[in-house]
């Protein structure tokens, strides 16, 4: 069975309607067979996010921040982020084209838009001089360590200095390898968020 981290998944369709609110707005989403938690915003995500906005809200956004999601699925981070942050200039990414498609959809439910949003295996399509100040990502862990890896790696390459990495991950499913990895990388890991098992991860790029 194709795995949401498939390219060009070719199961049967089987859409449905999904409902969310957060920091007091609501959305709506489709989702589909073959992307990510087809069924729901996963209890990972929601605590991303929550903690996402509550850091930067803390720290203050600036007016033209650029933000990326990673492994965006059906869209919801990216959304959510460009609907509580106006002014962001918010890119969406996946290698699922199924995934890519629903985005493209979600984002004409909701009342704001992501300004780009592409099918890329991670980042390898996006210019090398394509930066970030923000990159927000739930990694595929079923794709891998390696996977996992390679998209902190990336994320890397394309961040400004000062720009924040937010990764939600279970302890059960690699969280202290990648706050080594990721401390290895950037020079810093913090632990800002705790519950249900998932541990949610800033790193800086300093």
């Amino acid at each position: 069975m194709p795995q949401y981290f498939e390219p060009n998944p070719d199961t049967e369709s089987r859409r449905r309607i999904i409902d969310y609110r957060i920091n007091g707005i609501n959305f709506k989403f489709t989702t589909d067979t073959s992307v990510f938690s087809k069924t729901a915003v996963d209890k990972g995500t929601d605590l991303l996010l929550n903690s996402a906005i509550e850091d930067i809200k803390r720290r203050g956004p600036g007016r033209d921040e650029s933000l990326l999601d990673l492994g965006c699925g059906w869209g919801v981070v990216g959304i959510v982020m460009k609907s509580v942050f106006t002014l962001f200039d918010v890119t969406c990414v996946d290698i699922n084209s199924r995934a890519v498609a629903l985005t493209k959809e979600n984002a004409g439910l909701n009342l704001r838009s992501p300004d780009t949003i592409i099918q890329s295996d991670i980042l390898k399509a996006l210019p090398e001089d394509k930066l970030f100040d923000t990159v927000i990502t739930n990694p595929p862990v079923r794709a891998g360590k390696k996977t996992v890896f390679e998209f902190y790696e990336q994320s890397f390459a394309h961040m400004k200095e000062g720009g924040a990495i937010y990764v939600v991950l279970q302890r059960k499913q690699g969280a202290d390898s990648s706050k080594k990895k990721l401390a290895e990388l950037f020079g810093n890991c913090e632990t800002i968020d705790i519950k249900g098992g998932y541990h949610i991860m800033k790193s800086v790029k300093v």
